[in-house]
């Protein structure tokens, strides 16, 4: 089941279909562990938050490689030496990866984790070759000949 939709993001950008199409399909095997959202925070910033109650810090890896972003979280065997019989187990707590696909050009700025959120900051930075840039459009001086009385 689909949680979010990004057809507004379709309408209103450009260049960064291709982003939207691939985490369209990012994941396609139907699970849903780890619910995540995909926001945009700028004209060329997005933030991928991803909900991870119960893992620490420690327990969660980021990696970003070529057009890849991979998060993975694995919890400790020993269950941080919890004592006591746990009768009803509604925080799920198994490993998970994630996996996004990045467009060309985006790259992740920052990650942090707080009140069970996993927030992951991208930026499209476009290089300074492949912007668009103005051209003048020039026009020719008028050529003046100079006739001589015969």
């Amino acid at each position: 089941m689909r949680t979010f939709d990004l057809t507004p993001f379709y309408r209103s950008t450009v260049g960064f279909d291709r982003l939207f199409s691939l985490l369209d399909q990012a994941n396609g095997d139907g699970s849903g562990y780890p619910p995540y959202n995909i926001e945009r925070t700028g004209e060329n910033n997005f933030r991928i938050s991803v909900a991870v109650s119960g893992f620490s810090q420690n327990e969660i890896s980021i990696v970003a490689k070529e057009n890849t972003l991979t998060i993975k979280g694995e919890k400790a065997a020993n269950e941080n030496g919890q004592s006591g019989e746990v009768l009803y187990r509604g925080i799920a707590s198994r490993a998970f990866e994630r996996q996004f696909q990045l467009a060309d050009f985006v790259q992740v700025k920052n990650a942090s984790l707080e009140n069970g959120l996993l927030h992951v900051d991208l930026v499209r930075e476009i290089p300074e070759a492949k912007k668009p840039r103005q051209i003048p459009i020039t026009t020719p001086a008028p050529q003046v000949t100079e006739q001589v009385a015969a």
